[in-house]
Order: structure tokens, then C-alpha cells, then sequence
């Protein structure tokens, strides 16, 4: 989806379209959670904080989020979807990988798919989409980024190896600031730079992800959609008006979390062994301490101690604004049957 949350914020109140809108808190320690194509051209983006913001767009218009409409639209657009196929994998309320080889209305094109769906979404929905259509995953995601907003983009089998080769590394999905930096440090600035590392210095220079460069840049992709994709971790965090620096403090504000967490693991009916503390500090870097139990867990009783014992594992010396818990290692009580596992290889015409 086009800047979903800004994009239905617009939607619901006519006063703000053609506006610079950023759906977020504007408080002094407020994040942009999205931001309108209309505030995108002035530098606003998606987690940048508000004071900065604001900064560059004078005249921005922030709107608080609304979660239960954000997950209605949703619903509606994954409706759509699975009036065409039932391997559905959500990203995230305004993302999803399709698997459209075999497909329920027995359309031949997957660009036609593609430009069906997104005719589909603007009808019932109002909202603008863009899509991608490729081999596989990596590519599809890439391709959809190329004609936003608004718009698709088909990478053509014939013409996977030139669209890689001339891809600049900043724009690799997987690919975050610190990696492309790491790379260009290398020079590699491209599909075509990667392409010349063998998989052995890509290990050596990057670990494990090493590997995955290796075999993405060569169109070598072993991840099916997944549609009962399995969740990793549950977890609940907060940022704070001003910085705490008493440990006191901190596990007063954990208690509140955890209550949030412990919420939210009985929703999500799933219970874990690994308990992960999250600390932000003043100055913007970050720290985990985490530690693996016996025993699976949910509840607030049972993990709390946990987040304590880690809290004092080692002394906090500078201020903290942010704070966060997280369960992982999960098992589901409930287990829901697993779907048939599907080819990754594309048969359809582009």
C-alpha cells in the first residue's frame, strides 16, 4: 500500500489531502509512524522523530494513529488478495508476498493479476497500491519500490541479471545503512560489484549473511510465501517523555510493559522461553540482555522476575529513553495445521 496509515487518515478527512501529513506524536520524543507522499518531499520519513520532522516541513500536520481502522482496511485488502489465491504471506497490516502460479481465476498474465488487484483495491477501498511482480520474493519486493506510488514494475525472467547488476546496494532488500556501508567500503556500490565476491569472502566479511548476498545477487532463492508464517517473538516497548536514569524508575516502567507483554502473549495464545530487555539510551544507542529459561512462559508472574534479574546483570551508567521487553522462542499451545509446502518456481507468463 502508498503511505497506508497517512493514505487513510486522508481518506477519512478530506481536509487533509494534498496535505504533509505524519501519522505519529508530535511531543518532544514523538516518531513519525508514517508519513504522506506530500511530506515525503520535504525529507519527513517513517521513524524519524517528530522534533526533526517538523524541522523540515514547517506546515506538518500530525494525526494520532488509529490502529482499529488501519487492521479494518487491512482486512478488506487481504480479502481481495485471497479471491485469488489462498499462499498469502503478510509482511506487515500493508504488505504481503503472493504466490500466484496457480491462481483461482486462471489468469494467464501476472502483470494482469497485479493491475487487476490494485483496480480492485482503489474501487473498495479508495487507497492507491503498488505492486511487484518477479521470480521470487527478493525481486518482487525490490520491484515494488521502483514505480511507487501508485504504479507496478515486472522484472521479467530474461531480465532478472540486468536489473540485479544495475541495482545500487543501498537498494538490496536486507540491506540496511550499516551492511551497504560495510560494502561500499569493499566497493561493492552494485548488484554487478556483489556479483564478482565468492561466497567464501562474503562469509568472511559479513557472517551467516554472507551466504544470503551470495545467493540473492544470483537470483538463488530457496523461501517459499509462507502462508502460516511462524511468528519469531512477542513484544511490547515505550518511549519516554524525558530520560530515566534510576534503576527504580526503569523497573516501575517495566512493570507497566510487562502488564502490556503478558496482554498480548495471551492474545496471541503462545508462550516462550527466551526473555529479551530492550534499552535505548539517551544518546540514541541500543542494548539487549536476554536469557534463555527452562521452562515456557506467559504470564507477567513467571517472566518478571526475568526482566529483574537482567535489569541488575549489569549496571546502567547513562539515561534511558526507551525501554522494551520481548518473548521468543515460542510455542503455540494451539497449533494451527500446517499448510501444504509449495514450489518457489514461477510456471505463469510475465
Amino acid at each position: 500500500m502508498d503511505a497506508f496509515y497517512a493514505s487513510v487518515e486522508q481518506l477519512d478527512n478530506p481536509e487533509l489531502k494534498g496535505k504533509p501529513v505524519a501519522v505519529g506524536g508530535d511531543r518532544e520524543r514523538g516518531v513519525v509512524a508514517a508519513a504522506s507522499y506530500e511530506a515525503r518531499k520535504y525529507g519527513v520519513r517513517s521513524a524519524m522523530a517528530s522534533v526533526l520532522a517538523r524541522k523540515k516541513c514547517k506546515d506538518l500536520i500530525f494525526v494520532r494513529p488509529r490502529s482499529y481502522r488501519y487492521k479494518e482496511v487491512s482486512k478488506q485488502i487481504r480479502k481481495i488478495f485471497s479471491d485469488y489465491t489462498d499462499l498469502i504471506e503478510p509482511l506487515s497490516l500493508d504488505e504481503a508476498f503472493l504466490d500466484v502460479t496457480t491462481n483461482k481465476k486462471n489468469i494467464e498474465l501476472a502483470a494482469d493479476i497485479a493491475t487487476e488487484i490494485r483496480s480492485r483495491i482503489k474501487t473498495e477501498t479508495g487507497l492507491t497500491a503498488s505492486a511487484g511482480i518477479s521470480i521470487n520474493k527478493f525481486l518482487a519486493k525490490v520491484a515494488t519500490e521502483v514505480n511507487k506510488p501508485n504504479g507496478q514494475k515486472t522484472i521479467h525472467p530474461s531480465k532478472v541479471d540486468e536489473f540485479i547488476d544495475s541495482l545500487a546496494i543501498d537498494r538490496f532488500f536486507g540491506v540496511g545503512k550499516v551492511t551497504a556501508k560495510k560494502m561500499k567500503d569493499l566497493g561493492i556500490y552494485s548488484g554487478k560489484d556483489l556479483r564478482r565476491f565468492e561466497r567464501d569472502d562474503l562469509v568472511r566479511h559479513f557472517g551467516k549473511s554472507g551466504n544470503h548476498y551470495y545467493k540473492i545477487v544470483r537470483s538463488i532463492q530457496d523461501s517459499p510465501v509462507n502462508p502460516s508464517r511462524v511468528r519469531k517473538s512477542v513484544g511490547a516497548e515505550r518511549t519516554f517523555s524525558k530520560d530515566i536514569d534510576s534503576e527504580s524508575f526503569m523497573l516501575d516502567e517495566l512493570d507497566s510493559i510487562a502488564d502490556e507483554l503478558e496482554r498480548r502473549m495471551l492474545k496471541s495464545e503462545n508462550k516462550g522461553r527466551t526473555v529479551t530487555v530492550k534499552l535505548k539510551y539517551s544518546d540514541f544507542t541500543q542494548q539487549t540482555r536476554s536469557k534463555t529459561i527452562e521452562d515456557y512462559t506467559s504470564t507477567k508472574e513467571q517472566f518478571f522476575p526475568v526482566i529483574e534479574e537482567l535489569i541488575y546483570q549489569k549496571e546502567i551508567d547513562k539515561s534511558v529513553r526507551l525501554l522494551g521487553i520481548s518473548i521468543s522462542n515460542l510455542f503455540r499451545e494451539v497449533e494451527k495445521p500446517k499448510e501444504e509446502e509449495f514450489s518457489l518456481q514461477l510456471k505463469f507468463d510475465f
